[in-house]
């Protein structure tokens, strides 16, 4: 009930100032003013009610400047309070995913904004179709350095509307990795794991190869590389690292961890664990640095070699006061 009383509130709140701006500007009608303040009051309202320019046919004045400002900025308000009642009383008490519900409560801003400023601008006599001439100017404006803008507010729409990626959504872009908390209209909040928050332009996420590992499902999969000595037995190793991945409380059952045995390299066998996590989503480094831990103590209880880089040398041809000396028939100097 409390959440439902404070736009109500603010709503009521809203209109009184509008009735006090209404009935302020009322009472300094010209008869008012003349009345009042004699000489004065004639030049007053002259200037107060002198058109300044001409749009379509209306006359803009000082007096319509004012009119139109307080309109704004209730339109403004009506449309974040719409926002926030159908979040707050209708979605979410939906089983809709988080990512849409954000996107229908922001579609219905935009939408309950457009919508008011074209019933206020019709209602006080502006004919839409002689505003024609707006759409070259703001044509020139893109050309002149409003493009990215531009492009960055239809790229909002576009991510909003075919959501490639939504809030809650763990992505990768670029050398960027972290999560989505909020897609404006010109920029995307994406947070790290430092608790930073990084401001994308939405144009990034529509012209560059974005990942997004939430996109299906919130189930990843790690992979581990690793490599043992020659001397080791491959079934024994695939078996350790099974029982090191069942004890693992964040690694999932199903689907279950397998164990990739790679090929022969040049100072080692080859292997590579592959795990699925859900809890440790956001962090996987965390997840890795464990799995190491028990993998180098298995390794060692069990006296399994994990190699360093090795070369053989073959000499073909040597100098023989090198080779006496090798071979101890000639003493060191």
């Amino acid at each position: 009930m409390e959440k439902l009383t404070k736009p109500v509130l603010k709503a009521v709140a809203a209109i009184l100032a509008l009735l006090a701006v209404t009935v302020v500007l009322r009472y300094l009608e010209e008869e008012n003013i003349e009345r009042r303040l004699g000489g004065y009051g004639d030049r007053l309202v002259r200037l107060w009610n002198e058109p300044l320019f001409s749009v379509g046919g209306l006359a803009i004045s000082p007096v319509f400047l004012l009119k139109a400002a307080v309109f704004l900025v209730l339109l403004v308000f009506f449309s974040r309070a719409a926002r926030k009642f159908l979040q707050s009383r209708v979605l979410s008490r939906t089983s809709i995913d988080p990512g849409l519900q954000y996107a229908i409560e922001v579609g219905t801003g935009y939408l309950v904004f457009v919508l008011g400023l074209i019933i206020g601008l019709q209602s006080v006599g502006l004919n839409l179709s002689s505003l024609a001439f707006l759409t070259g100017i703001i044509g020139v404006g893109v050309g002149f350095g409003l493009q990215n803008i531009v492009n960055n507010f239809v790229s909002g729409l576009i991510l909003l509307v075919e959501r490639p990626i939504k809030v809650g959504d763990r992505v990768e872009i670029g050398d960027l990795t972290g999560d989505i908390v909020r897609i404006a209209a010109r920029s995307t909040w994406v947070r790290t794991n430092d608790n930073a928050v990084i401001i994308v332009p939405n144009s990034d996420f529509i012209s560059n190869r974005v990942t997004n590992w939430t996109a299906n499902d919130r189930r990843v999969r790690i992979n581990l590389r690793l490599g043992v000595g020659y001397s080791s037995n491959p079934a024994a190793v695939r078996e350790i690292l099974l029982q090191i991945a069942a004890a693992q409380g964040d690694i999932l059952r199903d689907p279950e961890p397998d164990v990739i045995f790679h090929g022969f390299g040049d100072s080692s066998l080859d292997f590579e664990l592959r795990v699925w996590t859900e809890n440790s989503l956001r962090t996987p480094q965390i997840l890795k640095s464990n799995l190491y831990y028990e993998i180098f103590s298995a390794f060692s209880q069990n006296q399994i070699e994990i190699p360093f880089p090795q070369r053989d040398i073959h000499v073909r041809s040597i100098a023989a006061s090198i080779a006496s000396l090798v071979e101890g028939r000639q003493p060191l100097p």
